[in-house]
């Protein structure tokens, strides 16, 4: 494949990425027309939406497009997942200038299919868009299958917290990646391509869970959301936080304690939730705190003191560019 976006065309460029794609059952209509028709089983649709911007959330020279296109998809059929939903369907919005090697939306979109696939959904349509800087909007639908959303909001004195899923090796490969290295390979490609659990939020609906959410900001950030819309204080318990010994030794290297990164850092798109107290969960699922009553404004505290390194804030300065 030869050339430049600008070269194909909008419509020859439309064609290239769509003779790319799978289809799944749910999907009774494709690209192609108007809209995309979706089968909705359950009469609700559960739906997310996200944009990467190159620069800021991908860099060219530490991902190929195939790498960006699997963490697009992947962190939008997540926020579905984290809803207790199975996902279905995904569209996709493409911002790319003129000169861009047609090469590059191909593989993005090979990249998007094969985590669709992973996740058992598909892409149905989207939109293509010149501009001067690479964009990628996702929206991700999903279907309940006649179960209740879980959502943030439920969570009560004496749940337990629980997670299952990488955390910190997203962010541990960021590190490693800014200092210019490409190893420890499982650190830089956890955030490369993430891989979340997406069986475990469906799963964790059917095993009661009361609350849940992904971990994209940060663990302590987003079991903040949590704690906030259930009005309850979550106590997280760090020894009971897995780091493995590789990344000890990263963090060593760069001079940063890897509990940072595990409670900090975000885009591993773990599954954390909160269930009953006498819940029998699955051996993947790691219990890591509780849930308790608030004792003052709505918090959340690793071993009863609060956690005051924040997490990711696309208006903020915690992070940089990928």
């Amino acid at each position: 494949m030869k050339g430049t976006v600008g070269e194909l065309g909008e419509f020859g460029l439309i064609r290239e990425l769509t003779s790319r794609l799978t289809t799944t059952p749910a999907v009774r209509l494709g690209p192609g027309d108007d809209a995309a028709v979706v089968a909705a089983p359950d009469r609700r649709v559960v739906a997310s939406t996200d944009v990467l911007l190159e620069g800021r959330h991908f860099r060219r020279d530490w991902s190929t497009a195939y790498d960006v296109g699997r963490k697009a998809a992947a962190q939008n059929l997540a926020d579905i997942a984290a809803m207790g939903a199975v996902p279905t369907a995904l569209l996709l919005g493409l911002v790319v200038p003129a000169d861009l090697p047609v090469t590059w939306p191909a593989e993005l979109m090979d990249g998007i299919r094969d985590e669709c696939q992973v996740a058992g959904a598909a892409v149905v349509g989207g939109d293509v868009v010149r501009g001067d800087t690479i964009t990628v909007a996702i929206t991700a639908l999903g279907d309940l299958r006649n179960h209740e959303p879980v959502t943030r909001s439920g969570a009560q004195p004496g749940d337990v917290v629980a997670v299952t899923g990488w955390l910190g090796w997203s962010a541990a490969g960021h590190a490693v990646l800014s200092r210019g290295f490409r190893s420890p390979r499982a650190f830089v490609e956890a955030h490369r391509r993430p891989e979340p659990p997406y069986h475990a939020g469906p799963a964790a609906a059917g095993l009661g869970a009361t609350a849940m959410t992904d971990v994209s900001d940060g663990l302590v950030a987003d079991l903040g959301h949590i704690a906030e819309a259930s009005k309850v204080r979550i106590d997280l318990r760090s020894g009971d936080i897995d780091i493995p010994s590789q990344m000890s030794d990263i963090g060593q290297a760069v001079g940063v304690d890897p509990l940072q990164w595990v409670l900090s850092g975000g885009e591993d798109h773990a599954i954390v939730a909160t269930f009953p107290p006498d819940a029998k969960l699955p051996a993947r699922w790691k219990v890591i705190g509780e849930v308790l009553n608030p004792s003052a404004l709505p918090q959340v505290t690793v071993d009863g003191a609060p956690w005051a390194h924040g997490g990711w804030d696309h208006f903020g300065d915690s992070k940089g560019a990928e």
